[in-house]
């Protein structure tokens, strides 16, 4: 009989009927220390290290639905060595392994690894975290806002950067990391900053809507070419210009030429390019100028905003009724308590 680890191909009934069927039960959001099993994930990320010992260690970063897991192969050797190089991207894997815990959060240490293969029976959708809409109706309800500002001039530029991002926005993640890191993130992100945004519009009447629209759909467009994702929102990292430049650098870059191109005036083109500029606030985030205007100073609070709820949400996932998350270093390392009611 097939053993979990063995290549002998059985089929779909077969493995009912025995009680092989490989039906993911482990997830990251849902480990516990101590225990140990055999199980699928998606490797997101793996780095070869050498550790103190002077032996080379496997760093990866293990993924399905409910989150991420970082887990550690110690004294890795060639062959898994070679087989983790092998990988173009993310890449399915079953692990056998211990569950621990480092610095507060929860680590696997894996004793044996190997991708998934054709004999293999499981869900694709179980190691993919998703936003909660699909990429469609969210795209046409932001691409419906855009078309709705009054200003021809904000409005050219608000349906441009939709339009012609359509392709990557349906699936794009608005972090490689971290907030709405997930499959549609980046427009989850916008679409939730957008209705708080026209909320605010309607308490804060000296606000123009119109800006505030334009400003959403912008902020973070260039994400896009910043960002390395795969058509599962799965992103490994960072592109070239992301790394040189980042997304606030090269998105005031693609206002500028827009702007030119679509005969928005100067003053117009540089507000767009200061809301860009400033909405991650202070300079070490990446932002040399504060918000001078009042949609501005409001774009950096929905975009903040949203991301820490997102963290909080996310982080309470793994939390037991009672109980704490683990330290989430996006909220300054805080942990975030689970109501018992």
């Amino acid at each position: 009989m097939e053993t979990a680890w063995g290549k002998q191909r059985v089929s779909v009934g077969q493995k009912l009927i025995m009680g092989e069927i490989d039906m993911k039960t482990h997830y990251a959001a849902e480990l516990v220390t101590g225990e140990e099993f055999d199980d699928f994930f998606l490797l997101k990320q793996a780095a070869v290290k050498t550790g103190s010992n002077q032996k080379q260690f496997i760093d990866m970063i293990l993924s399905d639905k409910t989150g991420d897991v970082n887990g550690k192969k110690w004294d890795a050797t060639e062959k898994e060595i070679a087989m983790i190089q092998s990988f173009e991207g993310s890449a399915i894997i079953k692990i056998r392994t211990s569950v621990g815990e480092w610095q507060g959060k929860k680590q696997l240490r894996i004793t044996r690894f190997r991708p998934a293969t054709p004999a293999d029976e499981f869900d694709v959708n179980e190691f993919i975290k998703t936003a909660p809409e699909k990429g469609e109706a969210m795209y046409a309800e932001l691409l419906e806002k855009a078309l709705s500002v009054s200003d021809p001039e904000l409005r050219s530029i608000a349906v441009a950067v939709m339009e012609r991002n359509r392709e990557w926005l349906l699936y794009y993640p608005a972090a490689s990391r971290n907030h709405h890191a997930e499959m549609g993130g980046l427009l989850f992100h916008m679409k939730r900053m957008l209705q708080m945004g026209e909320k605010a519009c309607e308490v804060y009447t000296n606000l123009d809507r119109d800006w505030v629209v334009t400003g959403v759909l912008i902020h973070d467009i260039e994400k896009i070419r910043e960002i390395e994702s795969n058509e599962w929102g799965i992103s490994p990292g960072y592109t070239f210009k992301g790394n040189m430049l980042g997304h606030i650098a090269q998105g005031v870059i693609m206002i500028d030429r827009l702007a030119e191109e679509l005969g928005v005036s100067e003053e117009k083109a540089v507000m767009l390019e200061h809301m860009i500029l400033s909405h991650h606030y202070e300079p070490e985030f990446g932002s040399p100028k504060r918000p001078m205007f009042p949609e501005a100073e409001l774009l950096h609070y929905l975009d903040i905003f949203d991301a820490r709820l997102f963290d909080m949400e996310d982080a309470l996932e793994s939390a037991e009724p009672g109980g704490f998350s683990d330290k989430v270093w996006t909220l300054e390392n805080r942990r975030v308590y689970k109501k018992t009611f």
